[in-house]
């Protein structure tokens, strides 16, 4: 019987714990339809965050509680855990760090794109942690890395990055689009651009990289500059949430184009994306970019900003727009434009080429990493 561990100490929300679920689900279905032949330990927070069938958990909360204590789970307490468990084929460290641990096989999964970041006095100030964590990712990533006998990214362009910057070669860095991510293959009809009022949205968390700024900023201008009023501006956070999101309340608050709507579950989510014209997504650092592909399925209209990682996820879609995730004034004028029912900037998104090794779903990706050639 063969020992496959994999440690996710650090994901408890959000994108990672998607992630986790994912992977756990589809691990659980795979051992199961291989009954006798493996074992699986998942090393989690908590274990009713991810629980499924055929899996062994080992709980903790000791590292989440600050970061010295993360890196010494990872470094030295995991060291003697995987002695402790004894002979392990495969460990799978879900959460950009290669813990120092003892196994045949080594794989981690780097989905932390905070390395390309440019981050500013500002977030010293509102997020000090984040512009700490920008400053060192690449060298949280570095230890261990190449002990891995592979490494996963979510798209091309983060494959490239981390070649780059470790000099890992291509070949042992697989691509594994996250299958939540997908988008519906339903898609419904394009709102007419002639329609009065338009209506846009950004869904994000409230942190400071998501750059919410620029979204208020563009409304600014168009209410103050271009005495526009025929638009509303959606943004997913209330102003209550931390020192960020109360700055921009107090700054732009009081626009009656832009509404502060809070955290919204999902099925309001998807309502209001099906109500609204056009996404606009300005965030700074994302190794996907959830929001695109959940708003693709409706063919509609997206401004986003022009990253890598925008491009590699809309790609498919067929009235997008691009802009300078620093300036507003550009994205205000592509608002202004599709307010007025200029619709030119939009074009198509060419499809991303993704080279092997690439990993469509879970099922694939362990069928290649638990090859009984190996």
């Amino acid at each position: 019987m063969k020992t496959i561990v994999i440690s996710a100490v650090n994901i408890t929300e959000a994108g990672p714990l998607a992630i986790l679920k994912d992977c756990l689900s589809a691990l659980s279905q795979w051992v199961g339809d291989r009954e006798g032949r493996y074992r699986v330990i998942a090393i989690v927070f908590k274990r009713g965050l991810a629980d499924y069938p055929h899996i062994e958990y080992i709980e903790t909360q000791w590292p989440k509680k600050r970061w010295v204590n993360r890196l010494w789970y990872e470094y030295v307490t995991l060291k003697k855990v995987s002695k402790d468990i004894g002979d392990i084929y495969l460990w799978f460290s879900l959460h950009d760090t290669s813990p120092s641990v003892k196994a045949r096989h080594r794989v981690v999964y780097c989905h932390n794109a905070l390395f390309g970041y440019r981050w500013k006095l500002h977030d010293v100030f509102f997020a000090p942690t984040m512009a700490i964590l920008a400053m060192l990712t690449k060298y949280i990533y570095r230890p261990n890395i190449h002990r891995n006998d592979y490494v996963i990214a979510q798209q091309e362009w983060f494959r490239k990055a981390m070649h780059q910057m470790f000099n890992i070669e291509p070949n042992r860095i697989i691509v594994a689009p996250p299958t939540s991510v997908r988008a519906e293959s339903t898609r419904e009809a394009v709102p007419t651009v002639q329609e009065k009022l338009k209506t846009f949205i950004y869904a994000a968390s409230p942190n400071n990289h998501k750059n919410f700024e620029i979204v208020c900023r563009a409304v600014d201008i168009l209410e103050n500059q271009c005495a526009m009023t025929d638009f509303c501006v959606y943004i997913t956070i209330d102003g209550e949430e931390n020192a960020y999101t109360k700055w921009l309340y107090r700054n732009w608050g009081k626009l009656k184009s832009l509404q502060f709507i809070g955290f919204l579950q999902k099925e309001v989510l998807q309502n209001y994306y099906r109500r609204c014209d056009c996404l606009i997504f300005p965030s700074k650092a994302e190794s996907w970019g959830l929001p695109i592909s959940e708003f693709t399925a409706y063919d509609k209209y997206m401004l986003l900003a022009d990253l890598p990682y925008t491009h590699e996820t809309a790609g498919g879609s067929k009235r997008t727009a691009f802009f300078d995730a620093d300036k507003p004034e550009e994205l205000a004028k592509l608002m202004k434009e599709l307010i007025e029912g200029e619709t030119q900037a939009f074009q198509p998104v060419p499809v991303t080429v993704v080279a092997e090794p690439i990993a469509e779903d879970w099922s694939v990706l362990f069928n290649h990493l638990l090859s009984e050639s190996r």
